[in-house]
């Protein structure tokens, strides 16, 4: 039997409708929730990608304290492993750390309004920029990593915190993601970040520079380890302590 082209075209796009449905039914909440666990960068999974559950205890507790001169400082794991080496400099300074280790800035942004906005902070510390440029969620461009960076400043001016925007640290090489050459695209995400600052008038922290070598990495052995790369040691993080410290006049 020959079909006319009417009827061979109502019949391929209910077989599209049929399709579609198979793959939304595929997709429904208890057949995500029971599906295997899928490892996504900091710690996120299908049901929770930000991650926001990590911090959701703390920043309850948090919530029922008023404290006029908090700071959260948003980041990966540089700012994460901050409180490792040196924690008294978050108590001394009623500073609240809010680093995922593995995060990148699109997660970051998604969780800035409850580890950050909701915790009512005078001033907010950002730094991102490594994990995206590693691709730890996926291929994203330098321009989308800092409009990512750009929007949680401007969340943070709407709720009326003070925004410090930190440079990405220095890396000649990712451990974990090897021959990305993350120098030189590390130097143009923090020119952007600078341009922004300058043209919005907002504070731009450069921990880059005293922390470079000369090919654009992270001083060995004086700030990380050479099978790190990435990571300052103690002595980097004394650095980043009296570049901040110098911006926030506390």
């Amino acid at each position: 039997m020959r079909l006319n082209k009417f009827t061979l075209l109502i019949l391929i796009f209910a077989t599209l409708l049929t399709n579609a449905q198979d793959l939304i039914e595929a997709g429904k909440l208890e057949d995500i929730e029971s599906s295997p666990k899928i490892a996504i960068a900091g710690g996120g999974s299908l049901m929770d990608w930000a991650n926001l559950k990590f911090y959701e205890e703390n920043n309850d507790e948090l919530k029922k304290i008023n404290d006029p001169n908090r700071v959260v400082f948003m980041g990966n794991s540089i700012t994460q492993s901050w409180s490792v080496f040196d924690n008294d400099f978050f108590i001394d300074n009623s500073f609240v750390n809010r680093g995922i280790g593995g995060q990148t800035s699109p997660q970051m942004l998604i969780r800035f309004k409850s580890d950050v906005v909701n915790l009512n902070p005078k001033s907010v510390v950002i730094m991102a920029g490594t994990n995206d440029i590693a691709g730890n969620t996926g291929p994203i461009s330098i321009e989308n990593t800092a409009d990512n960076i750009f929007s949680m400043a401007e969340i943070a001016i709407a709720n009326n915190i003070s925004v410090y925007i930190c440079s990405t640290l220095p890396a000649i090489d990712f451990p974990w993601s090897r021959g990305l050459a993350p120098a030189p695209k590390i130097i143009k995400l923090n020119a952007l970040l600078k341009n922004y600052c300058k043209k919005n008038n907002l504070t731009y922290v450069d921990y880059y520079s005293s922390m470079s070598d000369s090919k654009g990495g992270l001083r060995v052995p004086e700030f990380t380890a050479s099978n790190d790369l990435v990571h300052p040691n103690l002595a980097g993080y004394k650095v980043m302590e009296k570049i901040i410290l110098s911006h926030l006049k506390l």
